[in-house]
């Protein structure tokens, strides 16, 4: 199976490194061309295009930041589509909202070419020791011919129902994530208040009941969102946008999840 790849940053470069190491016939594109540097020394071909990659690749795997991104590579002039032959597979492993995954697969299926959402949780770290969490959405012919990509560099991988799936359950999580991040800072905050070192404070609850991810990431940081909300807070803003909405849509009530995450996005100056 040949494999394509678009989008080497911080999260889909140890991927699509991790794909090249495997053994799959790969092939790399970016925008930038110091993005395929560090591939110069391995088995990997270079498109000149997307379009390219797609003629070169029996499944395309797109990782790049928003939906316009994901549209320009798939869908634009010269894009992933304008290559892909008939009986070919587009994952995306972006975090995008799930009607951009739709209205890809639409696209797409003018082409006979089908489309599986992939989106991941772990870091790029997590991508190199194969352990990335994989969220998958899609057709189950279509996600059982990708898993033996997946499995290059995701444990566990988890198939979650149709096309869009797995960027509901992403966005979910992320949703939760940025609301026990709120949760995490202002218990560390309110343990200063009453006397008690925010950094020892962190170390007990670490060790207890109610230690999470976002605790960790808040005492890491010193006890604030300060330094989360430099790298990571317009991304959660994205994303807990993207889900606020979708529940609106559905006629949903997301309850305390959504005001908690609201109230860390106001706490990061990346209000909703």
């Amino acid at each position: 199976m040949r494999v394509g790849f678009i989008g080497l940053g911080s999260q889909g470069g140890p991927m699509a490194r991790r794909i090249v190491e495997s053994g799959f016939p790969t092939t790399l594109w970016a925008r930038r061309a110091d993005a395929l540097e560090p591939y110069a020394g391995t088995a990997a071909g270079i498109a000149s295009s997307p379009a390219k990659l797609g003629a070169a690749s029996d499944v395309v795997c797109v990782c790049v930041v928003a939906d316009a991104d994901v549209r320009q590579v798939v869908t634009g002039e010269d894009g992933v589509l304008a290559g892909m032959a008939p009986g070919g597979v587009l994952v995306v492993h972006s975090t995008i909202h799930p009607d951009t995954c739709r209205e890809l697969a639409e696209a797409a299926r003018k082409q006979g070419v089908s489309v599986v959402d992939a989106p991941v949780s772990g870091g790029g770290g997590a991508a190199a020791e194969n352990r990335l969490l994989v969220m998958v959405g899609g057709e189950a012919a279509d996600v059982e011919r990708c898993r033996p990509v997946f499995e290059t560099y995701g444990n566990p991988v988890v198939h979650l129902g149709g096309l869009g799936s797995g960027q509901v359950a992403k966005l979910l999580n992320n949703l939760l994530f940025t609301a026990n991040l709120a949760t995490a800072a202002g218990t560390l905050d309110l343990g200063r208040s009453l006397g008690v070192d925010p950094a020892r404070l962190g170390e007990v609850i670490t060790h207890g009941t109610a230690n999470s991810f976002a605790l960790g990431r808040v005492v890491s940081a010193g006890g604030t969102l300060d330094r989360i909300a430099g790298h990571a807070g317009p991304l959660l803003r994205k994303d807990v946008s993207l889900v606020a909405g979708l529940a609106e849509s559905a006629s949903a009530v997301p309850g305390v999840v959504l005001t908690t995450a609201d109230a860390a996005l106001d706490m990061m100056g990346q209000t909703r």
